[in-house]
């Protein structure tokens, strides 16, 4: 197999090869200049703190509580509300116990609000927003008087924002 190496006109030689790599490492300077270079560096840096931060913050919940029970109480998250096409809201809740143990955790709930029937279902429920099972066969359920999901169904379904 015979392999061509063409070497551009422009580099015959070592000293020529030499002056075109130290003149074209210099070039980038040359043409910015020191004081543009520093703008443009402290520009992408005010660009990538901004950015970061408004993604740390859009993952923080901002959660607000209803009346307590017995049981524990419950809290939702405002950043999660969001309307479904059927007109229904979603909503991430959270349900604290009130002696917690291995068994009794903070549950998440993943929850559909009916605001006209006033019922509700549940989409996902977890331990975690990672570890949640879904609830693909989920039906529209009535609170049964529930202090807590009625709590939650009433104060999303009046949230404004």
């Amino acid at each position: 197999m015979l392999i061509l190496y063409l070497k551009p006109s422009f580099l015959n030689t070592d000293s020529q090869n030499r002056i075109f790599m130290k003149n074209f490492r210099n070039i980038d300077f040359q043409l910015i200049g020191p004081k543009k270079l520093i703008i443009i560096i402290c520009f992408f840096f005010i660009i990538f703190i901004s950015t970061s931060s408004k993604q740390v913050f859009a993952l923080s919940p901002e959660w607000v509580g209803v009346p307590k029970s017995n049981y524990g109480e419950q809290v939702w998250d405002k950043k999660s509300l969001q309307r479904n096409r059927d007109g229904s809201l979603r909503v991430i809740s959270k349900f604290i116990p009130k002696n917690k143990s291995e068994i009794t955790q903070d549950i998440i709930y993943t929850m559909d609000i009916n605001c006209i029937e006033k019922s509700f279902r549940d989409v996902a429920v977890g331990t975690d927003q990672l570890n949640n099972s879904l609830n693909n066969n989920s039906d529209w359920q009535d609170p049964n008087g529930d202090k807590l999901i009625l709590g939650v169904i009433g104060q999303v379904c009046n949230y404004k924002d």
